[in-house]
C-alpha cells in the first residue's frame, strides 16, 4: 500500500503467525531490489479496546510507536478486508487512533495530541547554524525551515540531525519545509528507521504544519506537498494551551496484493 509515497506490506495477522519473527520479516520484506520493498511493515493483530491493533516496524527492523500515513494506508485496509466499519477505532503504541475512510479511498486519521514542542532550537549543522523546532507527534521530529526546499541537501544533514548528541539516545526524524503561504508547505524527511529521505512522511506532515502555525507562519488547515508529489492536509486547533483535533488527511491506496509463503525452504 501508500500513502502519499509512503509505501508499506499490511499483513493481516490476526491469528499471529508471524509473532516474534516480525523484525526479521520487516528486514526481508522491506529490502527494495530484493524483495516486495518498502519503507515499513504493518501487522494488523487483535486488539481488546478497539477494532484491530496496528504494530508498525520501520525497514531496518525496528518497532515504532506510530506512523501516521502508515495508519492511514492500515485503516483503509481494514474497511476493504471487512476488519472495521469505514468509521473505526485502532489501536497502536501511540494510544487509541480514530480513523475515517472517505468517498473514493481518501483516509483522515486522528492523531494524537502533540506533547515535547521546544522552539527555536539553534544547532550547527554542517558548518552552518540553522534553528530546529522539536515536536513528538507519535514519534520524534526535529523541523528545519529552509529557502529552497529542491536544492537542499536533506539526505546529507537529515542524517546529521538523526544522530546528533541532543537527540540521543533514540534519535529524531528530520523534515524539512519551505513555508509556500499561510495555508500550504513543501515538506522533505530523512525518516529514522528507513535511515534515506522517503517519498512522505505522515507524522512529519503534521509536525511541520504544527510548527508553522506555532511560529506564526501558517493557519488550519495546511496543505502538506510531500517529496511525491502528493498533498496532505492537517487539521487542527490551536490555542494557548496548545493543539488539539489533529488529523491527518489524504490519500492510502492498495497497490498490489499477493500470499507470503513462510516454507522452511
Amino acid at each position: 500500500m501508500t500513502g502519499a509515497g509512503n509505501d508499506f506490506v499490511v499483513i493481516d495477522d490476526r491469528e499471529n503467525r508471524i509473532g516474534a519473527d516480525a523484525r526479521e520479516l520487516a528486514k526481508q520484506l522491506c529490502r527494495r531490489r530484493f524483495s516486495v520493498g518498502a519503507d515499513g511493515l504493518i501487522l494488523v493483530v487483535p486488539s481488546s479496546r478497539a477494532d484491530f491493533r496496528m504494530r508498525y516496524f520501520n525497514a531496518d527492523g525496528s518497532e515504532a510507536d506510530m506512523c501516521g500515513n502508515g495508519g492511514r494506508c492500515v485503516a483503509r485496509f481494514a474497511f476493504e478486508k471487512a476488519i472495521a466499519a469505514r468509521s473505526m477505532t485502532f489501536e497502536s503504541s501511540s494510544g487509541l487512533h480514530e480513523a475515517m475512510v472517505l468517498d473514493g479511498g481518501d483516509v483522515r486519521l486522528n492523531m494524537a495530541d502533540p506533547r515535547a514542542i521546544m522552539l527555536r532550537n539553534p544547532l550547527l549543522l554542517a558548518g552552518v547554524n540553522r534553528e530546529l523546532h522539536r515536536i513528538n507527534t507519535g514519534v520524534p521530529h526535529a523541523v528545519c525551515e529552509v529557502d529552497d526546499i529542491d536544492s537542499f541537501p536533506v539526505v546529507e544533514v537529515g542524517r546529521i540531525v538523526r544522530y546528533h548528541s541532543d537527540f540521543m539516545p533514540e534519535g529524531t526524524n528530520a523534515d524539512f519545509m519551505q513555508v509556500l503561504n499561510e495555508s500550504t508547505l513543501s515538506l522533505r524527511t530523512y525518516e529514522r528507521g528507513v535511515e534515506d529521505e522517503t517519498l512522505a512522511c505522515g507524522t512529519g506532515a503534521v509536525a511541520a504544519a504544527l510548527v508553522s502555525a506555532a511560529l506564526g507562519k501558517t493557519k488550519p488547515p495546511v496543505s502538506v506537498v510531500t517529496r511525491g508529489g502528493d498533498t496532505l492536509v492537517i487539521g487542527f486547533y490551536m490555542s494557548e494551551l496548545g493543539f488539539c483535533d489533529v488529523t491527518l488527511e489524504g490519500n492510502a491506496d492498495i497497490v498490489f496484493e499477493g500470499a507470503l509463503d513462510q516454507s522452511e525452504s
